[in-house]
């Protein structure tokens, strides 16, 4: 099955794009946003790929000094940058990176501006009252300026796999990225031209492929961003914003061409010590009756966004890790 995603242009936006970008993560919890009039252009992402194909094919020991973990269940490499201060990064980085570091920064900056611009279009969507907050609701919560947040820049790198040893049909060999949803609030997805491999979860319970170029992007100066629906803006909107599960794989066409696929992607959560208070929305309201409460078990407490961010983690890695070095 075949989902039809829609693409929408934010680049001018109105109260018209706000409803399409509702619309859209309700039904599918995915959405193409034009990649142009963002501050991004071919020159910045092609270098951003450059970047992380430089240090993925650097040895293997230097990759290895800066490993916070070996993940045996997906077959793909992953580099994780925390946020940035002043353009310097707070981990250590390999020589393959360093002198790219002001530029990793800059390009940080520019997802987190994507990220702020579309939950504005989220809080005029849904029809959150200026007394309350109006479209700021959820940009000032997710402001770096305010405080830590557990943001994260992803660089991604999937190895091409010998055809002999994958298998005919959908199975485990297949898969690059196990089944999952994101944890935060959105995620964006910058891919290449001819990599394909992302499949969500339809409704049905079946995978649907999801075009790096769907149909009226062939001639875009680069594919469309990606943006899903993390776990954490889902569960803040009583579900009314759905956070798909989705996965990666190794398409059938790509077992026989061996080639290698890239992606990268900006996880962007709220600041640490937002407090996940309703959200101030008939809409959320009606949804599910609980005005998008998160509390913990057993208790009224509120939960700020990186006790979230811990208890996900947790329920998933156990409470060491506190950054998921796995998932797409």
């Amino acid at each position: 099955m075949q989902l039809r995603i829609p693409i929408i242009d934010i680049s001018e936006p109105s109260t018209n794009t706000a409803d399409e970008l509702i619309s859209a993560a309700a039904k599918y919890g995915f959405v193409y946003i034009k990649s142009t009039g963002l501050g991004l252009n071919v020159d910045t992402l092609d270098r951003m790929f450059d970047i992380s194909r430089k240090f993925f094919q650097s040895p293997i020991e230097e990759k290895e000094d800066i490993a916070i973990g070996v993940n045996r269940g997906d077959f793909k490499e992953a580099f994780n940058f925390g946020e940035f201060m002043h353009g310097k990064a707070q981990q250590p980085l390999s020589s393959a990176l360093v002198p790219h570091e002001t530029e990793i920064s800059h390009f940080a900056d520019i997802c987190h501006k994507v990220c702020i611009k579309l939950l504005r279009l989220f809080a005029v969507g849904l029809k959150i009252d200026k007394r309350d907050g109006g479209e700021d609701w959820f940009s000032l919560r997710h402001d770096q300026s305010r405080g830590p947040s557990g943001s994260i820049l992803r660089l991604l790198f999937y190895p091409a796999i010998d055809p002999t040893a994958t298998s005919s049909d959908n199975t485990h060999s297949d898969i690059r990225a196990g089944a999952h949803s994101d944890y935060g609030s959105l995620t964006l997805l910058f891919q290449r031209r001819s990599q394909p491999g992302l499949e969500i979860l339809t409704p049905q319970s079946t995978w649907s492929p999801v075009e790096v170029n769907p149909p009226g992007t062939e001639s875009d100066p680069f594919p469309p961003i990606l943006v899903n629906i993390g776990d954490l803006l889902s569960y803040w909107t009583n579900g009314l914003l759905k956070s798909t599960v989705h996965r990666v794989v190794l398409p059938s066409e790509r077992k026989v061409a061996g080639v290698d696929r890239y992606s990268i992607a900006y996880f962007c959560h709220p600041v640490d010590e937002t407090a996940l208070v309703p959200v101030p929305s008939e809409m959320v309201i009606e949804n599910g009756g609980k005005i998008g409460m998160v509390t913990c078990e057993g208790n009224k407490k509120v939960l700020t966004a990186v006790e979230h961010l811990q208890g996900r983690l947790a329920s998933t890695y156990g409470w060491a890790k506190q950054i998921d070095p796995t998932q797409d």
